[in-house]
């Protein structure tokens, strides 16, 4: 069942050691096939150095195991929501990379200081409320998939590839899971430009990037009339 997939998100997720994003199994990438409802998600707590794409497991969107025979990952509640709410996002992948992570855990956004930034998120990276402690006693996977849709109530997800929530980690989407991993890729590259901005700048005072230069890059890869690479 969903074999092109499985194989799709085994490899999205072996990307994310090979990328250096993940160390030992803090990490994790899913699929998602719109046709079928499933996802396919990689099994919880599994080295990566040990597993196979037969190991992927596959999941409804009630978070039932459909096909598998490893648990799927702690986060599966969380990927969930994305393909529940997010029309179009058919990969997610969650990291504990060290710059990404930095951010989320100060719980700030990440301004756009420059076009390498513009260029993959339309905007800020957003940073989600801290979780209630009963969100986190009652449901602590589901609701910090609740809090990103709650962030995301006035974003397009497709624009902005990728949330930190807050004290936790990033998260990143795309239409399918390699598409993810580069937004992760990217993510992590963008957090640590924008950290030593703020470190040559002194703290807090460099000047965000004029929106209309932001607005450029971003159209000039994502917009209707885009001209960045081959058609």
């Amino acid at each position: 069942m969903l074999e092109a997939l499985k194989l799709d998100v085994f490899k999205a997720n072996q990307r994310l050691v090979s990328s250096g994003l993940v160390v030992l199994t803090w990490g994790n990438a899913s699929g998602f096939d719109p046709g079928t409802k499933l996802m396919v998600i990689k099994p919880s707590g599994v080295d990566y150095d040990k597993m196979t794409a037969d190991d992927m497991v596959v999941v409804d969107l009630d978070g039932n195991v459909v096909e598998g025979k490893l648990r799927p990952s702690s986060d599966t509640a969380t990927h969930l929501e994305f393909y529940r709410n997010f029309k179009g996002v058919k990969g997610a992948v969650h990291t504990h990379s060290v710059e990404a992570t930095a951010w989320a855990q100060a719980c700030r956004e990440i301004p756009c200081y420059g076009t390498t930034h513009a260029d993959t998120f339309h905007g800020p990276v957003p940073v989600t409320r801290v979780l209630t402690e009963t969100e986190v006693n009652e449901a602590y996977e589901l609701n910090t998939g609740r809090v990103i849709v709650e962030r995301f109530r006035d974003l397009e997800p497709l624009a902005v590839p990728g949330v930190l929530v807050a004290g936790h980690a990033p998260f990143t989407w795309g239409k399918d899971p390699q598409d993810a991993v580069d937004h992760a890729i990217a993510l992590e590259a963008i957090a640590k430009m924008a950290r030593l901005t703020e470190e040559i700048s002194s703290a807090r005072h460099a000047p965000e990037l004029p929106s209309y230069v932001g607005e450029k890059h971003y159209q000039r890869k994502h917009g209707k009339n885009a001209y960045y690479g081959q058609n």
